[in-house]
């Protein structure tokens, strides 16, 4: 197997692990809650019960408080402001230049605009959009040549598939081209991450609709990470000449890149633990023959894992010096300090419970986190001013 940088170092008790009560299907809720990992307590006091594949001397520096590679403190973010109210399952953020942010909402196929004052502004209802399960109006993209371009990607499950479908905006939506079709879809499980990496191609994650052979079958484009040009075909230097950039994967929802390059993304598992993967050009991920830390040849261990409990993480973003992944079932915001060579340190819960579910998180081109509940998804218990978009101060 694959062992990346002390894959599983610091485990974290993973052996006290087991499934025990029966829970609602899907990866957004469902599962089975196993027992919880002894807590660590992280300098902020927020508890830690994840496993970590970080060597002794970044965990004992995380511990104390410390960017991995760094000497600085890493306090608490002060609590989120409500920027925006009155949302349904808003479920992507991309930025736009200048600051407004378009915004998916899955039940409604509403894509939005909204200023960094909160106004907001209905773009569009996108068409073909069959809201479903977990299916609808998923991820959304702004090309990182929009001055240029004008191009906005946005995926959604369609009657008979998920797709994606490129438009120019310019004020309006126009100029629609469907740019990949036939990705499985399904009541569970359908992917929907779309993210511009820094090497300038679209990146999509795909979920294997709980049928879990098509994640190792690499001719499907199910339970995938696929990677493209602005036109939808297959990226140059793609591993096996199709849009297949890395496999293995039961339900990916949120992708990331950091200041060097290195590539991660949030999985859902299923009965025991939830990963976070740092993604490489063509490999396997495991599902569905690994769950968690496999140390079997051939599959390229989770970064971090925690309990299906802790977690069911979608959308994730980097940001001074940390993963920032939202945490649906787990109601909170987990930081994950990651150093220079992509270890990870120890994860820190932040705002467990107070705000719900959380599922969109992405950078604003100010430095702040926009985060957006999802407690109105079927799985959630809103409150007065549900779904709703929050802005966080990343600490240093």
């Amino acid at each position: 197997m694959t062992n990346r940088r002390g894959v599983g170092a610091a485990l974290l008790g993973a052996a006290l692990l087991a499934a025990t009560a029966s829970c609602a299907p899907g990866e957004e809720g469902g599962g089975r809650t196993p027992p919880p990992l002894p807590a660590a307590s992280d300098a902020a006091g927020a508890t830690a019960s994840a496993s970590v594949s970080a060597t002794a001397s970044v965990a004992a520096s995380v511990a104390a408080g410390a960017t991995p590679g760094g000497g600085e403190t890493n306090p608490t973010p002060a609590a989120p402001r409500t920027l925006v109210t009155g949302l349904t399952v808003p479920w992507a953020i991309a930025f736009l230049p200048g600051g407004d942010a378009l915004v998916t909402e899955r039940e409604s196929a509403r894509l939005l605009r909204v200023t960094p004052r909160g106004q907001v502004h209905e773009v569009a209802v996108i068409e073909g959009v069959s809201a479903s399960g977990e299916g609808g109006l998923l991820g959304v993209a702004v090309s990182p040549r929009y001055a240029a371009d004008h191009f906005v990607f946005v995926y959604f499950t369609a009657g008979n598939d998920n797709r994606i479908v490129r438009y120019r905006y310019d004020g309006r939506l126009s100029d629609r081209r469907v740019l990949v079709s036939g990705i499985p879809k399904g009541a569970i499980h359908n992917g929907g991450r779309l993210a511009f990496g820094p090497d300038g191609y679209l990146y999509a994650s795909t979920g294997e609709t709980g049928e879990r052979g098509m994640a190792q079958d690499k001719k499907s484009l199910g339970g995938k990470i696929l990677r493209m040009t602005a036109d939808g075909r297959p990226a140059p230097g793609n591993p096996f000449g199709t849009l297949v950039w890395t496999y293995g994967h039961r339900n990916v929802q949120g992708m990331a890149w950091d200041d060097r390059g290195h590539m991660y993304a949030t999985e859902f598992g299923q009965n025991t633990y939830d990963e976070i993967n740092l993604i490489e050009k063509g490999h396997n991920y495991g599902w569905p023959e690994v769950e968690g830390v496999g140390g079997r040849p051939g599959y390229t261990d989770p970064l971090l894992t925690w309990s299906t409990a802790e977690a069911s993480p979608s959308g994730l973003a980097y940001a001074r010096g940390s993963l920032w992944a939202a945490a649906l079932r787990g109601e909170r915001l987990w930081r994950v300090p990651v150093d220079g060579s992509g270890r990870a340190g120890r994860p820190a819960a932040l705002y467990t419970g107070e705000y719900g579910r959380l599922r969109a998180v992405a950078v604003a081109p100010d430095g702040t986190l926009w985060v957006g509940t999802s407690n109105r998804d079927g799985r959630g218990s809103p409150r007065d001013g549900d779904d709703r978009i929050l802005v966080v101060r990343p600490s240093s």
